[in-house]
């Protein structure tokens, strides 16, 4: 009944009159974006400064803790990365914290988690974080290069499978324990694989307390002025720890990097080849052989 009577008032659309509804629509979607994301990052949010591309093919090991290359970051530029995850008590939080200040992170993900919670793998994603392989069951000793292989591979399937897309993956990986193998490495160059250090840790998976956590971050990255942080999305000290880690970054001065594989679409970014080269700073960072991450 209501649908009879109201039919006929309407006038019959033509095709500019369609059109016209199409990109009035369009429009206010747009404006409906735009306003979603004023909201989720509110003025003074940190952000990320810049997208770095990198051609793992290039550069196949990064992390001035271990290797003679790192990230060609710019002074007071810092890339964080997260290990050992998924684990949604934790992981979601942190994840929680990185959107309120607008930050992209590297995720190094077991993949023994990724098939228990594929869902959480999913969720870093489609949050614009980069995935990235820390093994299929996470093994901490030294291991023949079948093994790693094994571990290896298997860690980038559980990822791909998890998100249902292989171009989502990452070919980022990193050894657990920071266990450096040159073979272990030269499988993972030949693969096309970067393997990832780090410059600076926060001890967050020993017994301190979350301030504790944070100190060492920010002191390790002041003494550095720019690198990665490894830190771990499965401790509650690391969730604690990690929004004064953030402002402190942002007080002082501090510039997020968020970096990604380069691919046919997405051309890698121009840098010289010094840029990569590891200069040697004043303070040393604890070493992975005393501490395993």
């Amino acid at each position: 009944m209501l649908h009879t009577s109201i039919e006929p008032r309407l006038p019959k659309p033509g095709l500019n009159g369609i059109m016209r509804s199409i990109i009035a629509a369009c429009a206010i979607l747009v404006l409906l974006i735009g306003t979603a994301d004023a909201e989720q990052c509110p003025p003074g949010a940190l952000g990320v400064s810049r997208t770095l591309v990198v051609d793992p093919n290039e550069h196949s090991r990064v992390g001035s803790m271990q290797y003679p290359e790192t990230l060609p970051l710019n002074d007071h530029e810092v890339v964080l990365t997260f290990d050992d995850g998924p684990l949604p008590r934790y992981t979601s939080r942190v994840l929680e914290t990185l959107a309120s200040e607008c930050v992209k992170a590297t995720f190094f993900m077991v993949g023994q988690m990724a098939r228990a919670y594929p869902w959480m793998v999913r969720r870093v994603y489609d949050e614009g974080h980069t995935i990235a392989n820390h093994t299929q069951n996470h093994p901490i000793r030294k291991m023949s290069v079948t093994q790693a292989a094994r571990e290896i591979e298997e860690g980038f399937a559980s990822l791909r499978e998890a998100i249902g897309d292989p171009q989502a993956v990452s070919p980022f990986f990193r050894i657990p324990g920071l266990l450096r193998q040159k073979s272990v490495e030269q499988y993972l160059a030949a693969h096309g694989d970067m393997t990832w250090s780090a410059d600076f840790l926060a001890d967050d998976w020993t017994r301190i307390n979350n301030s504790e956590v944070a100190r060492r971050a920010i002191s390790r990255i002041e003494a550095r002025g720019k690198g990665i942080l490894l830190l771990h999305d499965i401790h509650p000290r690391t969730v604690l720890a990690l929004p004064e880690i953030l402002n402190e970054l942002k007080s002082r001065g501090y510039k997020i990097v968020h970096v990604v594989p380069a691919a046919a679409d997405r051309p890698k970014t121009a840098t010289s080849a010094q840029q990569w080269v590891v200069h040697s700073t004043p303070e040393q960072h604890t070493s992975p052989s005393q501490n395993a991450p």
